[in-house]
């Protein structure tokens, strides 16, 4: 191969601001990708471990938001990986692979040999060289990231089988309604650029079915006799269902850590495992405190560097905190996301656990935020249900001194002088 063909690039899934409606009230701030995990936005994660990909041309993030809501983030990562990031804006919905092929002039442009595909709400090591190498001794057109997952919650996702000694994807069938398998998709690719005749293929016989089908006005009205756009391709049932069994799709099974981050409680779940992480990819990121000089620090514990920590301070485990955060004297903070230009005023008792406080907050003096007692001693058990009880609080909320707020959701702009719990207050 020549080094033109030997190219690679990498597409990002985003979204759009019509979804993310499940990560309310944090989305109402800034588009769901842009969110911290460990410090880094939560797209920041599949973007640098694109850095990995050997013969990295571009990286294209395709998503529903308006341009300016990531020009300044593209900008910056572009400059910090030296790789050109690209945001491209999708006009109306095509499909997961229908959007994939609606740029394909542009992501073709450098001549790539293999197209990396990645949902921007997973949370995993992304193992992408070791992706691209298994690819490309199995053939074929694509390569599906696969985890094992607990038979009960399977059914949530793609499930698949594959050949146990080929890796050959042999069923595929998005969120069947009995079980299949306990392998699933996990939301990341690799394709050759032949996956986008593929796609041309499904939307020419869309054409032709719309040409050839004559109907009546009756039939024409019910919803279940309405063909989809033949622009619009779904990459599960159009693209991935059809081909497996035909010697074109194969499966990289993945033995580390793999979420979807689809509601505020995943997100905190997902910090926790980046920063665990950065232990051995980046620790350098990872704060380190003495009590001294410095505030006390248990476990993995990111802290930006303008924020402002109290020596007094115990800081831990799987807490990140962001820029010009104020931390007083005596906080104690387990298991949360602090975000930008949050107080959290001296107190010996001023306690914040398994919750996530929201830009510009406030907690006063003797305060407490948090789960309740059974998710942490759920927590504490190893058994991390991240559906249940975190406690989340919007931008500019206010929690005054000695007020406990328990496994709520504090919607921005309000003022809380009485303890609440279980409670969403709007």
């Amino acid at each position: 191969m020549g080094i033109a063909e030997e190219k690679v690039v990498a597409v990002i899934m985003v979204g759009g601001p019509t979804k993310g409606t499940r990560f309310r009230p944090l989305s109402l701030n800034i588009p769901k990708p842009l969110f911290p995990l460990a410090g880094q936005p939560m797209v920041h994660h599949p973007i640098s471990a694109c850095k990995r990909i050997p013969n990295l041309a571009q990286i294209y993030l395709i998503g529903f938001y308006e341009e300016r809501d990531f020009a300044l983030y593209v900008s910056s990562i572009s400059n910090e990986l030296k790789v050109p990031v690209r945001y491209l804006k999708e006009e109306k919905p095509h499909g997961s692979a229908g959007g994939l092929y609606n740029f394909r002039d542009l992501i073709m442009e450098d001549n790539p040999s293999h197209i990396f595909l990645l949902n921007c709400d997973v949370c995993c090591s992304f193992p992408l060289p070791e992706m691209l190498e298994a690819h490309k001794r199995y053939g074929g057109i694509g390569t599906i990231l696969v985890v094992k997952v607990s038979a009960e919650t399977a059914d949530q996702f793609g499930e698949l089988v594959a050949d146990p000694v080929t890796n050959e994807l042999l069923h595929y069938t998005e969120k069947p309604e009995t079980f299949v398998s306990d392998r699933i998709n996990c939301g990341v690719y690799i394709f050759t650029p032949d996956v986008f005749n593929a796609i041309q293929g499904v939307s020419s016989q869309r054409k032709d079915r719309a040409n050839l089908k004559r109907v009546s006005s009756f039939e024409a009205m019910q919803p279940d006799t309405r063909n989809l756009p033949s622009d619009f391709v779904r990459l599960d049932q159009d693209i991935l269902s059809p081909l497996a069994g035909k010697k074109q799709l194969y499966i990289y099974e993945t033995k580390d850590f793999w979420e979807q981050i689809k509601t505020p409680g995943m997100s905190l779940k997902c910090s926790s495992l980046y920063l665990a992480q950065f232990r051995y990819t980046s620790p350098d990121i990872l704060a380190k405190g003495d009590g001294t000089k410095n505030a006390s620090i248990d476990g993995d514990v990111y802290i930006h560097p303008s924020a402002k920590i109290h020596p007094s301070a115990k800081i831990g485990p799987n807490v990140s905190i962001s820029a010009n955060a104020r931390i007083g004297a005596g906080a104690r903070l387990i298991s949360c996301i602090i975000l930008d230009d949050v107080e959290i005023k001296a107190s010996e008792n001023a306690v914040v656990i398994h919750a996530i406080v929201g830009w510009k907050s406030s907690i006063g003096k003797w305060a407490r935020v948090q789960a309740s007692l059974e998710i942490l001693v759920i927590k504490a058990s190893g058994d991390y249900n991240a559906k249940l009880g975190v406690t989340i609080l919007g931008e500019s909320v206010t929690v005054e001194d000695e007020v406990v707020v328990v496994s709520s959701i504090v919607l921005p702009h309000k003022t809380l002088n009485v303890g609440v719990q279980d409670e969403i207050l709007l």
